[in-house]
């Protein structure tokens, strides 16, 4: 793998920002299937075993003590159906991951000057990318989860995999091959990936704070991820 010279961080963001600004209409669409089925599946899961009854009853009883609800909300994590239901979400976010796939690729096609459309929002869940991508995404949960408490390890699970989506998606890779030529890019360009990855939390989620601001900004990560990728990696585009 070949990287060139030179990666400047402003020339990301500006990148990063205007796949976004041109494709507001697409990240409306994605973020509204996204919530809208992560919510149907969480009532309906919460409602089957039992679990949303305690979540409102939390609610309704400590309003106003946050501290109470959270101590209150571990208790709902020993019942039994707990498991289930958090099964149950997490394969429903591995069913919509396919979706960031979509993205790269309407992102790809601005780059080449190519037309693009609502169909290619779905090109992740085309033959076997559903299966390969719903699988690398519940792969990648499973180490997430298990590194989130160590806090540190889990920030170095999500650096070390940030490129394994669209190496996979433009370059064929395998999921470790992915890992490791996303290593070797961070040896190369640490501080302009986490720089660049930090400002598109901090604007993500300054604005995620409405409703509104969600739909717009939820997938936002994508485009800087998209944005650093086409600047740090060498490839050739068919």
């Amino acid at each position: 793998m070949e990287y060139p010279q030179k990666t400047g961080i402003s020339e990301v963001l500006s990148s990063a920002f205007s796949f976004w600004t041109r494709t507001l209409l697409y990240q409306v669409v994605l973020s509204l299937l996204y919530f809208s089925v992560l919510i149907m599946v969480f009532f309906y899961a919460g409602n089957y075993y039992g679990i949303l009854p305690k979540i409102l009853d939390i609610a309704r009883e400590n309003a106003g003590n946050p501290m109470a609800a959270q101590k209150a909300s571990l208790a709902i994590a020993e019942d039994p159906n707990y498991f289930y239901f958090f099964l149950v979400i997490i394969f429903a976010r591995a069913f919509l991951y396919p979706l960031e796939m979509g993205l790269f690729k309407i992102y790809r096609k601005i780059d080449l000057k190519k037309p693009y459309g609502i169909r290619d929002l779905f090109a992740g869940y085309a033959g076997v990318n559903f299966f390969i991508y719903t699988s690398y995404y519940l792969f990648w949960y499973i180490v997430f989860m298990y590194t989130t408490p160590t806090i540190i390890l889990a920030a170095v699970w999500v650096l070390i995999t940030l490129f394994v989506g669209p190496l996979m998606f433009f370059m064929n890779q395998r999921v470790f091959g992915g890992i490791s030529i996303t290593f070797r890019a961070l040896k190369n360009y640490f501080v302009p990936i986490v720089a660049c990855m930090l400002v598109a939390a901090l604007f993500k989620y300054a604005v995620m704070f409405t409703l509104i601001g969600a739909v717009f900004v939820w997938p936002f990560t994508t485009a800087m991820i998209y944005a650093l990728y086409r600047v740090i990696f060498n490839e050739n585009r068919l």
